[in-house]
């Protein structure tokens, strides 16, 4: 590709995020969005790859792969409070892997369940991942969730999706968000409703589902939760939605104002005809208080690129909401 001067046409829907594609000119180990000038139309875009470039990939998001889960690993792994784990095997044969981080000691600790990866493609999500995890560990908020916690991340829970490339979402006859009734169609889902149950004992405060939003436009441009049916559950939602915009110290913004009720838009009981979300499963756990989605978008919130920088800048915000938010359930559930 070195010198060459490339045009990339869709013939059908858009599938562009409004910085354009992200692309990589070092073999994928690390990703720029090609911006608005690189943009002719919303189907189009042009680049010139520079003469010393012999390799140039594009993606509608940075691509976050198994791969990229084993450097954090790496990186984390000699901290204390942090394990590693397979849930079981995909489809494929494939490890699914899990982390365990915060107090493991046996005690009684309040459990924290975060999902990623429902929807393969919906890779922004996993740095977020990273930013919650690395707080816990580093003890950016005085330790207390790391010595009050026990969190089990599930970064992949459609693991062949993810490394094959698929899109994943509305698959047929069911997403893996879908899966969560009957029997279950994939190994994943089947896992993580055999083992929850049992490793939460009826302590799972918090279940979050990270996902990525549709492409572009309006409200897929900000930072939501998703309400469901529970009205309880939602009134949990809200309050830590409250918390998260009061404490956020990092750029991308989230604004209570933009969450979706349930009822309201696509968030209707029609877009559950194909089967159970995690969300609504795991709000029936004994002990959940908040069990929600959280939507992050691919490329930009309210006019802020998403990258991975940001994007792990926001992960830190979500553990000091999440430690507000719990230690405000323990001392009005101690009075």
């Amino acid at each position: 590709a070195e010198g060459q001067r490339l045009a990339v046409c869709f013939p059908r829907r858009p599938v562009m995020t409004v910085r354009g594609p992200a692309m990589s000119m070092d073999g994928g180990r690390s990703w720029q969005w090609l911006g608005l000038s690189a943009l002719k139309d919303e189907n189009r875009f042009e680049v010139t790859v520079p003469a010393s470039c012999t390799e140039v990939r594009f993606s509608m998001g940075m691509p976050y792969l198994e791969s990229n889960w084993r450097e954090f690993v790496k990186r984390v792994e000699g901290l204390p409070g942090f394990q590693t784990g397979v849930l079981c095997l995909s489809r494929k044969g494939r490890p699914v892997e899990t982390a365990r981080v915060g107090r493991l000691d046996g005690g009684e600790p309040d459990r924290i369940l975060l999902t990623c990866r429902h929807h393969a493609c919906e890779m922004m999500a996993n740095y977020v991942l990273e930013g919650i995890l690395t707080a816990v560990l580093s003890g950016d908020d005085g330790g207390w969730l790391r010595d009050h916690t026990e969190i089990l991340a599930i970064p992949f829970v459609d693991k062949d999706g993810v490394e094959d490339g698929d899109q994943g979402k509305n698959r047929k006859p069911r997403d893996h968000n879908r899966d969560y009734l009957d029997h279950g169609l994939y190994p994943e889902t089947r896992a993580i409703r055999a083992l929850v149950p049992g490793w939460s004992a009826g302590r799972l405060r918090v279940a979050l589902d990270l996902h990525c939003p549709w492409i572009r436009g309006g409200r897929n441009e900000r930072l939501f939760f998703v309400g469901g049916p529970d009205p309880a559950i939602w009134e949990q939602t809200m309050r830590f939605s409250r918390l998260l915009s009061a404490v956020q110290e990092g750029p991308l913004r989230h604004d209570p104002a933009d969450n979706l009720p349930y009822g309201q838009e696509w968030n209707t009981e029609r877009n559950f005809v194909a089967g159970r979300s995690f969300s609504r499963w795991a709000s029936s756990i004994p002990g959940v208080i908040l069990a929600t989605s959280f939507e992050i978008p691919y490329a930009d919130v309210a006019g802020v690129e998403v990258n991975p920088e940001t994007a792990r800048a926001l992960g830190r915000d979500i553990a000091r909401a999440l430690q507000q938010f719990l230690s405000e359930t323990e001392r009005k559930s101690s009075r």
